[in-house]
């Protein structure tokens, strides 16, 4: 499960990942969940659009889904839905959520792996990513860390390093990386 802020790279980090396991002979299920609109419930199912060469490849499935209104970052199938996935064959499930926010990680109860992905030099991010989030990540990845981002990307890491040492610990055998 990838969850994160808008235009913190959710689309484009997942076309890339989901490229090199297709390239490795995997096959890649992606389910985006888009926010919905309130007057039709549907979207614009913008994060398909955004994975033009995975969408393409024919080991890789990529649906996308409007939130319909249900809270947490998720559809109110999207587990139905990654056990079709799986049922139907797909070695790797990912699930990009509709955003983030405090509440938005339902789906890290539904997959093995909750990732956070952050932008640097995003403006005071430990004030704007609240402490439910966090708490629910196994992994929180700094993106676009190259260029002139590279010190903001340290910065940002040394950051949530020192922030999730505080957390109480979810798992006696893991302890979330950042």
């Amino acid at each position: 499960g990838l969850s994160g802020p808008p235009g913190a790279g959710k689309s484009t980090f997942i076309e890339c990942f989901g490229k090199m396991l297709t390239e490795r002979k995997y096959k890649v299920s992606v389910l985006a969940v888009d926010p919905s609109s309130s007057t039709s419930g549907g979207s614009l199912l913008g994060d398909k659009t955004r994975m033009t060469e995975l969408s393409r490849d024919m080991n890789a499935y990529i649906r996308p889904s409007p939130t319909r209104g249900t809270l947490g970052g998720v559809t109110r199938t999207t587990n139905e839905a990654i056990l079709l996935c799986e049922g139907g064959g797909y070695d790797v499930v990912l699930v990009e959520t509709v955003g983030v926010g405090q509440s938005e990680f339902a789906v890290a109860d539904m997959v093995d792996m909750f990732i956070l992905l952050l932008p640097p030099a995003g403006g005071d991010e430990l004030q704007g990513i609240k402490r439910g989030i966090i708490e629910m990540a196994d992994l929180v990845a700094i993106n676009k860390a190259d260029g002139d981002l590279v010190v903001p990307a340290r910065r940002i890491q040394a950051e949530y390093v020192s922030a999730m040492k505080l957390l109480r610990k979810r798992s006696k055998v893991w302890r979330p990386k950042v």
